[in-house]
C-alpha cells in the first residue's frame, strides 16, 4: 500500500512538472529570442540559450531607439496600461459590491429586476456593443483620454453577481447585532462588510487587473495619440511594421517586459487570490 500510495506521489508529481514545463517553454523561447540579435533569430532557428544581446536589447526597448523600430517607448505604454488596469479594477469593484449591497440589505421596488437586468449584461460583451459605447464615448470628448479608456468598462455584471452571493451568506444575526449596536448602513457596510469581503476582494482584484491589462480591441478604437498606448497595442505595432521586417529581438524583449506587472500582481496576491475562490466559511 505504501509503495502505491508512493508512485501515485510520483505520478502526480510527473504529471505537474510536465505540465509546467508545457506552460513555461514558450516564455523560455521569447525570453531567449529577446537575448539575441536579429541577424540570429533570422539565420533559421531559434537557440535555446540567453545571448549576449541581453542589454542592448532590452536598454533600446526603454530608450528613445524604440521608435524606429516601429515601437512606443515602453515605459510610456507601461503607464498606460497599469492605469488602464488600475481604473478597471477599482472601477468595477467599487461598483459592484455598493450594486450588491444595495440589491441584498435594502427592499426597494423591483430590486430583483434590477439585479437580473445587471445579470443579463453579461450576454453582451463589449464586441457587441463596441459601435454604441464608441459613440457614446466619441460624443463627449473623451477619445484619446484616460477616462475613455478605463470609463465605459467598469461595470461588471460578474463582480456584482459574486459580491451578491456572498453577501447572501453573511448570517442574518450578524445584521441584527449591528443594528442593535446603533450601526447605520453606511457604518455596516465599511466596518463589517467589507472586512468580511477582503478575500473575495482580492481575488476579484487579481482576474480584473488581467482583464485591464490585456485589453486591446477597446484601446485600439479610443486612441489615436502614441501617448496614450497601451503595451498590448504597441506590441502589435511593433509586429506590424510596414517596409521592413518585424524586430523579433525587440518585440519578445517588450513582450516579457508587459509580463511582469500582471505576474507580479498575482504573486504578490496568490494567498488571497487562492482563498477567496476556495473558502466557503467565512
Amino acid at each position: 500500500m505504501v509503495e502505491r500510495m508512493r508512485y501515485r506521489v510520483y505520478l502526480a508529481h510527473g504529471v505537474l512538472i510536465i505540465g509546467a514545463v508545457l506552460i513555461l517553454m514558450p516564455v523560455w523561447v521569447a525570453f531567449v529570442a529577446s537575448t539575441h540579435t536579429i541577424d540570429t533569430l533570422l539565420s533559421g532557428g531559434v537557440p535555446l540559450l540567453p545571448g549576449r544581446a541581453i542589454v542592448e536589447n532590452y536598454a533600446t526597448i526603454f530608450g528613445a531607439d524604440i521608435q524606429r523600430a516601429g515601437g512606443t517607448p515602453v515605459l510610456s505604454m507601461l503607464f498606460n496600461s497599469s492605469v488602464m488596469a488600475l481604473g478597471i479594477t477599482v472601477g468595477k469593484i467599487a461598483i459592484s459590491i455598493i450594486a450588491a449591497y444595495a440589491i441584498v440589505y435594502f427592499r426597494f421596488p423591483f430590486r430583483m429586476l434590477c439585479f437580473w437586468l445587471i445579470f443579463v449584461t453579461l450576454m453582451l460583451p463589449v464586441e457587441v456593443r463596441i459601435l454604441p459605447t464608441f459613440k457614446i464615448v466619441a460624443d463627449l470628448g473623451l477619445l484619446n483620454s484616460y477616462v475613455g479608456l478605463t470609463l465605459p468598462l467598469i461595470a461588471s455584471a460578474t463582480a456584482t453577481f459574486l459580491f451578491r452571493q456572498f453577501f447572501m451568506t453573511v448570517p442574518d444575526q450578524l445584521v441584527e447585532a449591528a443594528r442593535i449596536d446603533g450601526a447605520g448602513p453606511v457604518k455596516f457596510f465599511v466596518d463589517i462588510l467589507l472586512p468580511l469581503s477582503r478575500t473575495n476582494i482580492a481575488a476579484l482584484f487579481v482576474i480584473l487587473f488581467l482583464y485591464g491589462w490585456n485589453q486591446y480591441l477597446w484601446p485600439l478604437l479610443v486612441t489615436t495619440e502614441e501617448r496614450y498606448y497601451t503595451i498590448v497595442m504597441g506590441i502589435q505595432r511593433m509586429v506590424t511594421v510596414s517596409e521592413s521586417l518585424p524586430t523579433w529581438h525587440l518585440v519578445m524583449a517588450t513582450s516579457i517586459v508587459a509580463m511582469l506587472p500582471p505576474i507580479l500582481v498575482v504573486v504578490l496576491m496568490q494567498r488571497l487570490f487562492v482563498k477567496g475562490l476556495v473558502e466557503t466559511e467565512k
